[in-house]
């Protein structure tokens, strides 16, 4: 069966029309970048799209280039208040989604933030760590159960390569002594794929899985906060074009780990290009999963 044939050149997938009809996929910061690409893949596979985002009228111009790009045939999309940076209204999506909708075959944990000068979320915390690990970490929890109801399911996990330059300091979770954004983004990275290996080990038996990724480098608007020199601008512009992916390609993994039938049954791995990752022992460290795992369900409200 050709199709869900990888295409060497780009990592394009190609898929059978229908591959994800009737089946209803939330997606974490689906307006801009590898988010959006990701829903309007999933919106061509007759997918019904959940756009989990911050700017809600962002989230709507998005939707609406999106159905105009899918075409006739396709699934369908809606647009959901959603701020990782506020246990609250992580707490109020899930709400609203359970009481809507009756399944979720497919949760992508992609939305993030970059090297953002220090700030924090409404509760207090580091708004790398904050968003990018503890908001995914309760939204995840909160639809654990409708997740299981609807297995077999799956949930997607958006790291980074940039892991390897973060370690979990527990002294300073919260970066109260000390700030270095680019530490900060890689420590809440390498959170996420602890957290995938732990929810992996919670979840066996239950037919839902979970798996990581790194896509790479990807021309988005993530890396608003990066100071590049005004001269520098146009060369940095040029090479963009010519070595980092486009979000389409970008959202080939997450694609891939939301829709084939390759990774049915797999879980607690992380993928690169479409293909299983080897990850560095500190990713891969049982004990400092469960560790962050304790300790972030004490942050999050869900343990004492």
């Amino acid at each position: 069966m050709q199709a869900y044939r990888k295409l060497k050149a780009a990592q394009l997938l190609r898929y059978p029309a229908d591959a994800m009809r009737g089946k209803t996929v939330i997606v974490t910061g689906a307006n801009c970048g590898i988010g959006k690409a990701l829903a309007g893949e999933l919106l061509k596979l007759r997918a019904r799209v959940i756009m989990a985002c911050r700017d809600r009228r962002g989230a709507e111009e998005a939707a609406e280039d999106l159905r105009k790009q899918a075409g006739p045939e396709q699934g369908e999309v809606v647009v959901k208040h959603l701020d990782l940076a506020s246990l609250k209204s992580v707490r109020a999506f899930c709400e609203e989604i359970k009481a809507e909708e009756s399944r979720i075959d497919v949760l992508i944990n992609n939305a993030g933030v970059y090297q953002c000068p220090y700030t924090k979320t409404e509760e207090g915390f580091e708004m790398q760590l904050g968003v990018n690990h503890l908001g995914h970490f309760l939204l995840t929890h909160l639809l654990l159960d409708l997740l299981k109801a609807s297995a077999p399911s799956r949930i997607v996990v958006v790291s980074s390569k940039l892991y390897k330059y973060g370690s979990i300091n527990f002294d300073d979770l919260n970066s109260e002594a000390k700030y270095d954004k680019a530490f900060c983004y890689s420590q809440s990275k390498l959170a996420n794929l602890l957290f995938t290996l732990q929810l992996a080990r919670e979840l066996q038996g239950t037919a839902v899985t979970v798996n990581a990724l790194t896509p790479g480098i990807v021309r988005t608007s993530l890396g608003r906060h990066v100071q590049i020199p005004l001269l520098a601008k146009p060369l940095f512009y040029l090479a963009s074009r010519v070595f980092f992916k486009s979000p389409l390609e970008g959202a080939q993994t997450p694609l891939y780990l939301a829709c084939s039938p390759e990774v049915e049954g797999v879980s607690g791995k992380c993928f690169a290009n479409c293909e299983e990752e080897e990850l560095m022992a500190k990713a891969t460290d049982e004990e400092a999963a469960k560790r962050l795992w304790d300790l972030s369900s004490r942050m999050v409200g869900l343990a004492d």
